[in-house]
């Protein structure tokens, strides 16, 4: 049975990890089995559960009570959803992004790059990517179109930011991603030597004089290929395109000269990854 909470106060100390608590202090990085992270929105509260993370506390109004507690199968039912009126929750900052429903989650334990690279084909590595809205959204199409897994470098925004994860719509939780760390995986070296023992391509996203367009066969004729992408400004570290096998660019009209580092994520990984039949999840009347 729920266990419900009214509060009229958003200072009670047992809703720290929605009101108090800084992204860093969640993240508990002295102590990463006990980090956490807010998911936001019941659909991204579902993806979380389903991909098997685990529940502390909800945070929710009253009239989606019903609702979230459909999302809490046994033995998550039983966890405090603290509940109040909208004129409380409107004075959290972003509340309005959050759809009503907000669950604090333990963060999932990661896998090793090794093991994300041993059964992909088409992996990402994000260099220096420190938009939360960036992150999120390469994710989500990361998962869309089918790349296997996702490496992110240290320097980059993490992923479980609540941003970030509100923004991948939950595939944050569906496609496979790590940390780069160890020292086989040191960015860009030997990161990249590491890769290319383990049968991958590696291909720079980045606009230099002998960059290749992402059309060109031999980046889709690869049998395993990972597509690096670089910070929103000032785009790859020279020695990370110094050491891929190919920089590639995306041919663009107008003297356009690049895109949004999310933007153009998307074209590369349609280009460069096995399309999907349209029949894989389309159910008759499912858009209507």
């Amino acid at each position: 049975m729920a266990h419900i909470i009214e509060i009229s106060d958003l200072s009670a100390p047992e809703l720290a990890p929605y009101t108090q608590l800084t992204h860093a202090q969640l993240r508990s990085q002295r102590d990463p089995e006990k980090g956490i992270f807010i998911a936001e929105s019941g659909k991204v509260i579902s993806c979380a559960l389903k991909a098997g993370c685990q529940p502390l506390s909800c945070l929710t109004e009253a009239r989606h009570l019903p609702a979230l507690t459909q999302l809490l199968p046994p033995p998550w039912d039983t966890i405090p959803i603290y509940t109040a009126p909208r004129d409380v929750l409107a004075r959290l900052t972003g509340y309005e992004l959050t759809r009503g429903m907000l669950c604090a989650m333990r963060r999932p334990p990661l896998p090793s790059p090794e093991e994300i690279c041993r059964s992909a084909r088409r992996l990402v590595i994000l260099e220096n990517i420190t938009d939360s809205t960036n992150i999120g959204a390469i994710f989500r199409s990361a998962a869309a179109l089918g790349m296997d897994g996702i490496l992110v470098s240290s320097s980059c925004c993490d992923p479980l930011y609540r941003r970030s994860v509100r923004v991948s719509m939950g595939t944050v939780f569906q496609i496979p991603w790590t940390w780069l760390h160890g020292e086989a995986f040191q960015w860009p070296q030997p990161g990249i030597a590491t890769l290319r023992s383990l049968g991958f391509s590696t291909a720079a996203m980045a606009l230099t004089d002998n960059s290749i367009s992402i059309e060109d066969p031999v980046l889709a004729d690869a049998e395993k290929l990972a597509i690096v992408l670089g910070s929103e400004g000032n785009g790859l570290c020279e020695e990370t395109i110094a050491h891929c096998d190919y920089t590639a660019r995306i041919p663009m009209y107008h003297g356009v000269d690049s895109l949004n580092v999310a933007a153009a994520s998307a074209v590369a990984f349609w280009q460069l990854c096995p399309h999907v039949d349209n029949g894989y999840h389309y159910r008759p009347g499912m858009f209507a």
